[in-house]
This record gives C-alpha cells, structure tokens and sequence, in this order.
C-alpha cells in the first residue's frame, strides 16, 4: 500500500506495521519545496531514521510530532556527505537543549561522519557523548523492535547501506552507491528497496562518469536492473538530481524490473 503523507503527526500506538516515509528525495541540494535524503522507517511504535540531509530535520520533528523527535530508536547515516548528514547537528542540538532527559541515541555511521559533526560543534563533546551513543558501522545491531545489517557500498566516501527488518518484512537502502554486486546482495528479497537514482546525464552540462573511470552513483536503470537481480518487490527510487524528470527515471527502472517502481517524494509512505 502506497499512500500520500501530509506532514500530520501520526499516532504511535497505531504503527503496527512496517513503514517508511520519505523526508526528503533530492541528492547534492535540495529542489524548491523539497529536501535531500532523509527516511524514517517505522514499526511497533519505534522509528529508525536513515540519513538527515539538508531539509529534513523539521519534516522529521512533524512527523513524529516532537520537537525533540521523541520515539527515535536510532539513527543511521550512510556517508559522509552534507546531502545526508546536514541535518544531524539541529537534531543535536534539540536533543540537548530540549531533550536532555531522553537517553543517548544509537548513531550507526562511518567515523567521517562523527568527526563533520564534531567540528561543525566546536567545543560540543559533552552534548555529543550525552545525545549520542557512536556506534559506528557493525555488520548487524539490533536495535528496539529492528535487526539492522549494514554493508559496505562503493561510493567518493566511505558508505554503507542498511537493511531495516522487523517482523512484518525488510526495508533495504543504499546511500549513494555505484553499480556493484553488493547492491543487489543489500536489497536481496526486501519488501522495499530504496535505491539511489541521481541520473546526472539528464542534465545539460552536468556529465554522467567518464569512460573507464568508476561510477559512484547509479542510473535509474542501472537501479532497475539491480532491484531485479536482488528480487526486491517493490522498488523506490531516490536521491534525484535537482530538476531531473522524475518521471522519466521511473520510465527507464521500470524497462530493467519487474515489481512496482515508486518514485521518492515528501511525505509519500509506503507499508509493507
């Protein structure tokens, strides 16, 4: 089931299922109206937010109706890029400064990560060590009521994608990442999988990676044909570049897979 989100806080007690919603869908800056990658992944009444980038810190504290994001459970950041982490010193900062009496979130990130957010907060290490509790990147934490299994991905920077799993079914993500084995094996059977889709090419004077060199970000057809590899059954595209047709991306996946595609959006929900 697919449904639009409005930004209205939702009833904890009423999220029995597994859930994801979009907080933002753009990658490198966000498009008028919308922001850069950030999901919140629900399940028994607990959330698990997957990246924090620019615009989606007052989407989250709307949706879970908390100036504080009260029912956090954890907080996972693929890379270290401010696409996906220029949020995070503002949940900081409402966490020590409103939220003190909540206990230290679980940070599941690569070490670059707490380091950016260490120096954008000079002389912040106690309201690090108190708002925070580092994990860095473990191969599985369980976490609440999720099993969360990181791996490895190829990206500029160091980068993992995550799957979230509780008992009603699997939601996988990528991060950034360019075309690899590793995709496909993240993302194998999941409920939902939520691949990045930058399509640079589909900008004038914005090139796609130069011949023989790596690629570290996908196409959404090289999304599709992954999606497909891992029997994913549902696909949902993201991380567009700022004025991609979006339409266009979920044309070009939908050619490689088999499943539904989705295409990411603010507010949109999806329920396993």
């Amino acid at each position: 089931m697919t449904t639009p989100h409005h930004w209205a806080p939702v009833s904890r007690c009423d999220v029995a299922s597994l859930t994801v919603t979009v907080l933002g869908s753009c990658g490198a800056w966000p498009e008028p109206g919308r922001a850069c990658s950030g999901l919140v992944v629900e399940a028994d009444g607990a959330a698990v937010l997957l990246d924090l980038g620019w615009g989606t810190l007052p989407r989250l504290l709307t949706h879970l109706d908390s100036a504080v994001a009260a029912g956090l459970e954890a907080v996972v950041i693929t890379h270290d890029h401010p696409d996906h982490t220029g949020d995070l010193a503002g949940l900081l900062r409402a966490r020590w400064y409103a939220g003190r009496d909540l206990p230290p979130l679980p940070l599941f990130c690569p070490s670059a990560v707490f380091e950016r957010l260490a120096a954008v907060e000079k002389g912040g290490g106690l309201a690090m060590a108190h708002v925070f509790d580092w994990r860095g990147t473990p191969d599985t934490a369980e976490v609440g009521a999720f099993h969360l299994s990181l791996r490895q991905l190829p990206h500029y920077v160091d980068n993992v994608g995550v799957r979230v799993t509780s008992g009603a079914g699997t939601i996988a993500y990528t991060g950034d990442t360019g075309p690899d084995d590793a995709v496909a094996e993240l993302g194998r059977d999941a409920d939902v999988f939520i691949v990045d889709a930058t399509d640079r090419h589909q900008q004038d004077g914005v090139p796609s990676a130069e011949a023989g060199t790596p690629a570290y970000n996908l196409t959404a057809a090289e999304a599709g044909q992954l999606a497909e590899r891992a029997r994913a059954r549902r696909l949902l595209l993201t991380h567009f570049w700022p004025g991609n047709h979006r339409e266009r991306s979920r044309q070009d996946a939908a050619a490689h897979f088999s499943g539904d595609v989705l295409l990411a959006d603010e507010g949109l929900s999806v329920t396993v």
